[in-house]
């Protein structure tokens, strides 16, 4: 099993060209193509209504711009991507979750930043991207460039979040020097990581099992605490087991991993 085709979030932040990059050396790894999006919708809300002092210009002006940083996003991919020969875009004047959401069944995994640092118009959120794309998402965080897929750490809770993204992250799993399964103790017990354990090594998969506990602390910091260990560099998750609206009120891993996970983390709903 591999990822035959990857398709990489472009948007205007400092990062996005970083994470390009990345995606670029994904793609090579697992001999891949690799496709770049981007969309934004022009904001003809704001544009003067009437016969206002130039009205006559605003609706092609703001179109304009618009296409022009669809135009900057191009170039940036262009550039982070230079001297690899299976490379498309794609953009559109739309909504970028909307348009990513459709051009999604073009790959196998959708790679994206982990919050907004651009133009917000076009950009997409990683949480809707996570709800809507129904695959794996590899959500990078910022200044990082290169994944070198030696250590996994997998966060393991016998749901069908975490099942699928197990299986979705069998790729990178296969390439993995080590990968620990780390079951955290929320006060509830442990998870059983053997069945998990024995599956991975079923796919040849070297793996070794950890549990951790809580203590009061966040799940999630008790995660990345022990993917940084295990010197991991990739954190596989499932995403919004218990509803991202519950999530968004009272807090959860997903939201947590999201907002201030230090390595990437390969996600799936």
């Amino acid at each position: 099993m591999t990822y035959a085709s990857l398709m990489v979030a472009v948007d205007l932040g400092k990062h996005a060209r970083d994470r390009v990059r990345l995606a670029g050396h994904l793609a090579d790894e697992f001999g891949a193509r690799l496709i770049g999006v981007a969309a934004e919708m022009p904001a003809y809300e704001a544009a003067p209504v009437g016969p206002t002092l130039g009205g006559a210009y605003s609706l092609p002006s703001i179109r304009e711009a618009v296409l022009v940083d669809l135009q900057m996003a191009h170039a940036a991919f262009d550039e982070a991507s230079r001297g690899r020969s299976r490379v498309e875009w794609r953009s559109n004047l739309d909504l970028p979750m909307a348009f990513l959401a459709r051009q999604s069944a073009a790959a196998d995994l959708v790679i994206t930043g982990r919050g907004n640092d651009g133009n917000p118009l076009l950009s997409v959120d990683p949480g809707d991207v996570l709800m809507q794309l129904g695959g794996p998402v590899l959500v990078v965080p910022p200044e990082i460039d290169r994944l070198d897929i030696k250590r996994v750490a997998i966060a393991w809770k016998n749901t069908r979040e975490a099942r699928r993204a197990l299986r979705d992250a069998l790729p990178f799993l296969n390439l993995a020097s080590h990968v620990v399964v780390v079951s955290i103790d929320d006060g509830k017990g442990a998870a059983d990581t053997r069945d998990v354990v024995g599956l991975l090594q079923a796919h040849d998969v070297y793996a070794t099992a950890v549990a951790k506990d809580a203590y009061g602390a966040a799940t999630a910091e008790v995660l990345v605490e022990a993917a940084c260990e295990h010197a991991a560099d990739l954190i596989v998750a499932g995403a919004y087991g218990h509803g991202r609206l519950r999530e968004w009120a009272f807090g959860g891993v997903t939201r947590d991993l999201l907002a201030s996970c230090p390595v990437c983390c390969l996600m799936s709903h």
